[in-house]
């Protein structure tokens, strides 16, 4: 891990119940930015589409408010959806 990477390792992680739950989805934009990051590296494969149902399934197992988080990773670009919203996928930068 860089050094640069070190700090928001740990901001993520203070983000999270011991049982691995989120605790709250955070206001401030740069802390949510970090927490996109970490769920879209750590719930979604690389080159796999995922069904809406999967996705709400994903994020369903760290948060209560998954249609908020699966809005935030697409209009953050973290995940892409089909024009059809039949699937979606990780974007190649998360």
């Amino acid at each position: 891990m860089t050094d640069a990477a070190a700090p928001a390792a740990s901001a993520v992680s203070s983000l999270f119940a011991p049982d691995g739950r989120l605790i709250a989805v955070p206001r401030r934009t740069v802390r949510r930015e970090q927490l996109l990051d970490h769920l879209a590296r750590t719930l979604f494969e690389p080159d796999r589409s995922y069904t809406e149902a999967e996705v709400n399934e994903a994020l369903r197992s760290v948060h209560d408010d998954f249609p908020a988080l699966r809005r935030y990773l697409v209009e953050g670009h973290r995940l892409t959806r089909a024009k059809d919203g039949s699937s979606y996928r990780r974007a190649t930068a998360a």
